[in-house]
This record gives C-alpha cells, structure tokens and sequence, in this order.
C-alpha cells in the first residue's frame, strides 16, 4: 500500500518507519522542514532505541521519505498532538486533527481509509471527523472508510510493542473497521480488537484514567502517611501482598502526553459524572507544589540554598518533558528564590554533568526515574556542601557513605529531626 502518515513526533514517526519496514511506500508528513530534511538525511529528532537505525533501513530500501506535503494513498494515518483547551474542563483540543484533515481532503479517492491514532475526546470520530469528510461528498462506510486506532505504546519500547501490543480497530461502520484491520494486518501480532469508535475512543482514555487515579491514590497515601509519621513505601509493599490489590507509586506528580491530558477529555465530555476523576487530578496537580514544600522543610537547617534536580522528564529513560511535573517544581523552586541547576542526562539541551551539576549543593531531588540515578557516584555526592537526596521516584538503589538519603517512606522522620535540630538551635 502507499501510506501517509500526519504527524512525525513520538507516535508518527514509529509508525511510519514500521510501516515502511513491512514494505509499504510511506510519506511521512510533517510542518517542520527542518525536521523532514533531518529524517531524509536520516537523523531523528527523538530518542527511541533502535529507531535510527529502522530509519537507515527504510531509506535505503527506498520505502520512506518525509516532506513538508501530503501525497495522494491509500490509507491516511493521523497521529498530530491533541492538546487541552483553556477552557473550565480543559477538553479535547481538535483543531490539529482538523487541520491534518483539510490537508489530506484533495488526494482522498473513493475506496481510501483514513485512521486517527491521536488521543481524542468521546464522539470526535462522529462529531467532527466524520462530517468533515462527507463534506467531499464521500459516504462514510461505503467509498471511504474511517476509524479510531489509538496507540497503546510504551516509550522506550515502542517498534516492539506496536508489532506485539492487541491494537484496537475501532471504526465507524463494520466495514470501516475491517478496512482499517486489513491495514494494521500487514504487521500487528498482537489480537486485533474490533469495536465501534466510541468504544475505542473512551478505552483509550479510560486506560489512562485508570493508572492517573491509582497514581493520585498512592499520592494521597504519601501524603496521609508523612502526617501520620508512617512509611508510605512499606504499606504500599504490603498492601500490594493481597492477590488483587495493585496500589501504584506516589512521584512528584503526573505528566506526558497522556496521563495528565487524556482524564480532561473524559471530564469535559460529562463533568457531572466524573467527581472521582476530577479528585484524582487535583492530587496529581497539587503533588508539585508538595514535593516544594518538603524541599523547604530539609532546607531549612542546612548551609547553602542550592538545590539540583536530578531529571526533567517525565518518566524514565526518554528525551520527553511534555507536561513534566519537574518542569513545575523547578519554576516554583526558583521562585521560592533557591538556586537551581539540573542534571539530566537524556535531555540534549541540558549540557552541564552529574559533578557540575552537585558542586557546592545542599540537596539532590530525583525527579525522573532513569536507569543512570540507580546508582548516585561518589564523584557526585563529594562535590556538595550538604550530601542529602530526597528520591521522589524511589529510583536510588545504593550512595555513597556519609549520604542521607530521603524517600517517601522515610521523610516524615528527616523533617522531624530538622523540626528538632531546630528547636536546639
């Protein structure tokens, strides 16, 4: 098949490249004419294993190509940013799937399939994709087809797990679901799960949901058990003990693409229905500025107001700070007037070491989960004027001697001694 892909950021350009691995003739579509020269020369502008080298592959095959211009195919995938509105709920901003669909309307022929796989708000694919499409006088289910197939993918790992992952095939009309399977057909493994669009629309979120409130139960746990002078970590352990009983982690806070974006669209499409999902965003929200609060708290009795955060991405091992909770706690520390220097080692336009970035530092706060904060060198910790970590993530696995080291399992003691070293003073 020929294929155009809209869109070349995390999702779009994995894609694509499968796509063109499995021996399909692939355009990929972006606005960036830096971003499609670079992926013609093939250089990518993100960090996923492996994906440089599929797209070396792709190009000598003569399978791929990326330009600034849809080209005329037989199946059209959309994978363009869905942000939140600014407006009371924060809903599903569709005006970048809009935009991928008046570009794509000229080339449309009779028989062709258009796929969202962007994250888009209940009723989109009826309320707004469908009848922009009629509008070319196509009827939808009969010469032109139409579906949802959300990705379901883990950063890190995600050639592997489009191939292997069930893939939902959720289309407006039967037909337009078995016309968008044939699609993923050429290379999915995993079990195709035919559904109608709302269906696959709302699972989608729904999957997200359900890790954002889990996410905001431990959180809360955290905070109730630093009040309670109990370690949170422990009881989460023990309580995960019991066949079904799954409690999450409690971090610094929520981010991504999908996690601190996707419940807004479920919320804005019935506000009435979903208190439990607008609880769960408040704590998630609210964790930034409690992760601050302790910064000030340990703070307070050492020598010296630098603070360097370890990561600013929003979970491990990627290049990503979309909707970072890091990025929050690093304005609202430097507002709180701390000297503020960041070490991380996957973001390109962060340039300073672990050493440069601990020189003279009270306090290293770990906020993203990479597999380099395992392990905190000695190298780091002897450069600071007070070698103290407090671990967000519970990442850190071993530190140097003479290092206090802080979690959510035993923070509630730390500041107890700071309230008490106080009160000597």
């Amino acid at each position: 098949m020929k294929i155009t892909v809209i869109g070349l950021g995390y999702i779009g350009l994995p894609t694509a490249i499968l796509f063109a691995k499995y021996g399909h003739k692939v355009t990929g579509v972006d606005l960036s004419p830096w971003m499609t020269t670079q992926l013609n020369a093939g250089l990518i502008h993100i960090e996923e294993p492996g994906l440089e080298q599929d797209l070396e592959e792709v190009l000598l095959l003569g399978n791929f190509c990326a330009s600034t211009q849809p080209v005329s195919a037989d199946a059209y995938i959309i994978a363009v940013p869905t942000p939140n509105k600014a407006d009371q709920y924060q809903s599903c901003d569709t005006s970048y799937i809009e935009a991928a669909l008046t570009s794509i309307l000229p080339y449309v022929k009779a028989n062709d399939t258009i796929i969202v796989e962007s994250t888009i708000a209940p009723r989109t694919m009826v309320d707004v994709v469908q009848p922009m499409v009629e509008k070319n006088d196509f009827t939808v289910g009969e010469d032109i087809f139409l579906a949802h197939c959300p990705e379901r993918v883990l950063p890190g790992n995600i050639m592997h797990e489009l191939i292997h992952n069930p893939r939902i095939i959720g289309g407006i009309t039967d037909a337009c679901t078995e016309k968008a399977a044939a699609v993923y057909g050429t290379f999915v493994k995993g079990e195709m799960i035919k559904a109608q669009a709302g269906e696959a629309e709302l699972s989608k979120l729904m999957e997200n949901t359900y890790r954002d409130v889990n996410i905001a139960l431990a959180n809360e746990l955290a905070k109730i058990s630093d009040h309670l002078g109990i370690d949170a970590l422990r009881v989460i352990e023990m309580a995960n003990k019991h066949p079904r009983v799954n409690v999450h982690q409690p971090g610094p806070g929520v981010g991504g693409h999908c996690l601190a974006v996707d419940p807004y669209f479920v919320i804005a499409a019935a506000p009435e229905q979903s208190p439990l999902m607008q609880t769960a965003r408040a704590i998630n929200n609210s964790m930034p500025a409690y992760v601050v609060q302790q910064v000030q708290a340990l703070m307070a009795e050492r020598e010296g107001n630098q603070v360097t955060l370890f990561g600013l991405t929003y979970k491990g091992n990627i290049d990503d700070v979309r909707e970072s909770p890091a990025m929050e706690i690093r304005d609202r520390l430097d507002e709180a007037g701390f000297e503020v220097r960041v070490f991380d080692p996957h973001v390109a336009e962060l340039p300073l070491k672990g050493e440069e970035a601990c020189e003279g530092s009270s306090l290293i706060l770990v906020l993203s989960d990479h597999d380099e904060f395992r392990n905190i060198p000695t190298s780091y910790t002897d450069r600071m004027r007070d070698a103290t970590i407090l671990d967000t993530k519970n990442i850190v696995q071993s530190v140097g001697t003479n290092v206090n080291y802080v979690n959510y399992g035993n923070l509630y003691k730390e500041k107890k001694i700071q309230q008490v070293a106080g009160v000597q003073g």
